[in-house]
């Protein structure tokens, strides 16, 4: 047998694993700090939800693991959580309005591998539907900005509006059936530069007019203004709407002082075609990673869509990579991260029963407490507790029994301490 991990899947061995639920319970907190409620979504679905055109769009469709059932029913695997959440919504209409949902869970895709991004991997998700101010998202990023300074990590958010992308494409003649294309290529602007851009919208078969529009578009030193866009909204209503729902946001990040932090890009696409709105991306400031370790964005058509009403719910979410956020923190080990988290741990000398009671004693009062239950000798077992970083060491042997005792040592100072505890009567 071949023991290895299926190819884009990865084991977290202790150390590693407490880092991340370090990271999973700073983010769940913030959610639950901001009026978040949690929730849970089944990983299998009917592949014809998450395969709707509500769905990740044909990019994310090729990338989906699908299976059958005994049923012979077609069932995939999520690739996200923002499908199965607007599932919850359309099959719960009692649900009361506004609602601000977390969730964090797996999701799988078959896709490229690559630092941060596996095909099994955790998202952690926040939505909130029936909100139709652009408030709706100053809150997510003032709370993806909260979260990440308590993750110690500095972050840029860049920000767009797919309206406002959209339009421009429509102003530059862009064939209908295209933008959604010319959408994901542009996306890539970062990536592989201007030039690139141009000669993947050439291969695109797009008219000659519309390449040389695009490419002035995007070269245009003024085009991170929103004055840049002005007369643009006078030819096309797209355009004038995103540009509206931009400037809103704006003025809720500059009276949340936060306008520094959240950047406008005019080029930031975001390529699932389940956008309708505002759109954003979270990167490291100081750009040690490429990968974006946030996104997202209004969704308004998803729900209604599965409800086969096409009636808008205004809803808007974000989602953070654990994954992602776990390989961009490198320098973990200084961090501090004890890998045995615990607060005590007890080297019994002969005296294993007693030992357990004691930790029974600990566990009760609230302390993680752990046991040397291997019969080390007593300066091996006081080498793990160096190794694993805990500071506090018990020691029980049978003369503190005797004296209804136990020895307590302070692995950092030296420093020791006898404690009472009454053996037989505990």
């Amino acid at each position: 047998m071949n023991y290895q991990n299926v190819k884009g899947t990865q084991d977290y061995l202790p150390n590693a694993e407490s880092l991340r639920r370090d990271i999973k319970r700073t983010l769940e907190d913030v959610f639950i700090q901001y009026g978040c409620k949690p929730l849970e979504t089944p990983i299998m679905n009917y592949t014809e939800l998450l395969a709707s055109k509500y769905g990740g769009g044909s990019e994310i469709l090729e990338e989906m693991y699908t299976l059958t059932d005994r049923g012979e029913r077609n069932l995939a695997l999520r690739y996200d959580l923002t499908i199965p959440f607007a599932k919850v919504v359309a099959m719960n209409p009692t649900l009361k309005l506004p609602f601000k949902r977390y969730e964090i869970g797996k999701v799988f895709r078959d896709g490229p591998i690559k630092t941060g991004r596996l095909r099994e991997f955790t998202q952690c998700d926040v939505d909130i539907v029936g909100v139709k101010s652009q408030i709706a998202e100053a809150e997510l990023m003032m709370m993806a900005l909260d979260a990440f300074r308590k993750l110690d990590i500095e972050i840029t958010i860049q920000y767009n509006n797919r309206k406002l992308l959209t339009g421009m494409l429509q102003v530059f003649e862009t064939d209908v059936d295209k933008i959604s294309k010319v959408i994901l290529i542009l996306d890539k602007i970062e990536k592989i530069g201007v030039e690139s851009v141009t000669k993947e919208l050439t291969e695109l078969e797009l008219s000659t007019r519309t390449v040389t529009l695009i490419g002035e578009f995007l070269r245009d030193n003024r085009n991170r203004s929103y004055d840049y866009f002005k007369a643009f909204s006078k030819q096309n209503i797209q355009v004038k709407e995103g540009l509206m729902e931009l400037q809103e946001l704006e003025s809720y990040l500059e009276f949340l002082g936060v306008n520094k932090q959240c950047v406008f890009n005019p080029f930031l696409a975001r390529g699932l075609e389940i956008y309708t709105g505002t759109i954003y991306e979270i990167f490291l400031s100081d750009k040690s990673m490429t990968s974006s370790i946030g996104s997202g964005g209004r969704y308004d058509n998803a729900i209604g869509g599965l409800l086969g009403t096409n009636e808008k719910y205004s809803t808007v979410g974000i989602s953070f990579g654990l994954d992602v956020i776990y390989a961009a923190i490198s320098n973990w080990e200084e961090k501090g991260v004890d890998s045995s988290n615990v607060d005590y741990f007890i080297i019994p000398l002969g005296t294993q029963k007693e030992s357990l009671l004691v930790a029974r004693h600990l566990r009760d009062q609230g302390y993680k407490v752990d046991c040397e239950m291997s019969n080390k000798k007593l300066g091996k077992a006081l080498d793990r507790a160096n190794k694993e970083n805990i500071r506090m060491v018990i020691i029980i042997g049978e003369n503190e029994v005797k004296t209804n005792q136990y020895k307590v040592k302070d692995m950092v100072t030296g420093e020791e301490r006898l404690e009472s505890f009454q053996y037989k009567n505990a």
